[in-house]
């Protein structure tokens, strides 16, 4: 993709019109084919400044506080689901204006605020969100069904006797993951709460559905979908965030300093702690542009951020020339899990945020000291 990365003030987060398309004609044709909704989770990308271009494909968002319920109905004006461990009394009204349908993670919670919802200007459906404790991932801050999880309710503390109080059912398992690892979940969900799906009218996959990964079984999705859809006569729900943004987007930096310390090390003006905290917390090695890892090229250099943090560090990589200070420095597919995550730690300023299309690059939002002043009192 063509974009003039050196045209760029940085720090600043470029998201490629171009290849955000991309990604919704994948989501779409799974939809077509499939017969289902999907949906934007706003909790792994909420850049408002491209809903109306996802809105054309996707039907809507889901959200999982107030603000995302409030920033996908005002922006998108799509279906808003919402899903939280436990509701906020005095937010609830507000969730009920913005939001069609609404799970809940407990019966306790249901009971709570379901003749709310019966009493509500418009209908509103309700869902509960399972727990199939089937756990896929590897790495247990991202595991919905670790160990003693707090999300869902298990098969044990289910009660069949309400399910015609609800909707739908909800469960959500993958992080990062291919359709095999969702067919393997299924293969729980029905075991242990397939009696149930008779009789609602949806259930939802979730998220964590890596559809758009290149190397992703779209078609094997496609068939669970369908034999969901025709065993037990529900319309099916995903809700991926990460897919939608996947590889759309690039965090751009420039070198400030280098110096040295057994090993060269270049100073960039982004912080991982600050701009890209999923590095730490994944963690996972971002790819940067013209780079390599350590001796595949002549010069090899230690990235770090500008915080105090002692372990602000993106990690090591080689280029093929020596870094000068001024460089630009590519991080790609920064698109998701950046901007909805990022802080600004020792009052460090967030990076802009622009986005790209053949007609080069537009900066659609710059943040200054007020806005490090009013997160504070």
């Amino acid at each position: 993709m063509d974009i003039d990365f050196e045209s760029v003030n940085t720090p600043c987060y470029v998201v490629d019109r171009r290849l955000l398309n991309k990604n919704l004609k994948i989501l779409d044709y799974v939809q077509n084919q499939a017969g289902c909704k999907i949906l934007l989770a706003l909790k792994g990308f909420a850049m408002h400044a491209v809903f109306g271009q996802i809105g054309r494909a996707l039907n809507g968002v889901t959200a999982s506080s107030l603000f995302e319920a409030r920033l996908g109905a005002e922006n998108m004006g799509k279906e808003v689901h919402i899903f939280s461990p436990a509701y906020r009394e005095p937010e609830f009204d507000e969730i009920m204006s913005y939001c069609d349908h609404i799970i809940f993670n407990s019966f306790s919670q249901l009971d709570k605020y379901k003749p709310s919802i019966e009493s509500y200007k418009k209908q509103i459906q309700c869902g509960i969100r399972i727990n199939p404790e089937h756990s896929e991932g590897t790495t247990p801050i991202y595991d919905p069904c670790g160990e003693y999880s707090r999300l869902g309710v298990t098969r044990d503390n289910f009660d069949g006797t309400r399910t015609g109080e609800i909707d739908g059912l909800h469960f959500h398992t993958l992080c990062e993951q291919n359709a095999d690892a969702l067919e393997r979940t299924l293969e729980s969900v029905e075991e242990k709460f397939g009696e149930f799906l008779y009789g609602m009218k949806w259930l939802n996959f979730g998220g964590g559905h890596h559809i758009t990964r290149a190397d992703y079984d779209v078609e094997k999705l496609i068939s669970l979908i369908k034999y969901f859809k025709k065993k037990y006569d529900v319309e099916i729900y995903l809700e991926p965030g990460e897919a939608v943004a996947l590889n759309t987007g690039f965090l751009v930096a420039s070198v400030l300093d280098i110096m040295r310390n057994d090993i060269d090390i270049a100073i960039l003006d982004t912080s991982v702690a600050a701009h890209m905290p999923d590095v730490m917390e994944m963690p996972y090695r971002p790819e940067i542009i013209d780079a390599k890892a350590p001796g595949e090229y002549k010069y090899t250099y230690r990235l770090g951020g500008v915080s105090c943090l002692a372990g602000d560090v993106v990690g090591d990589y080689s280029f093929d020339k020596r870094l000068e200070i001024g460089d630009k420095i590519v991080f790609m597919d920064m698109a998701h899990y950046t901007m909805v995550k990022n802080n600004m730690f020792n009052g460090i300023n967030l990076p802009s945020i622009a986005v790209s299309d053949e007609n080069g690059i537009s900066v659609i939002r710059t943040f200054d000291y007020e806005d490090y002043y009013n997160r504070l009192s």
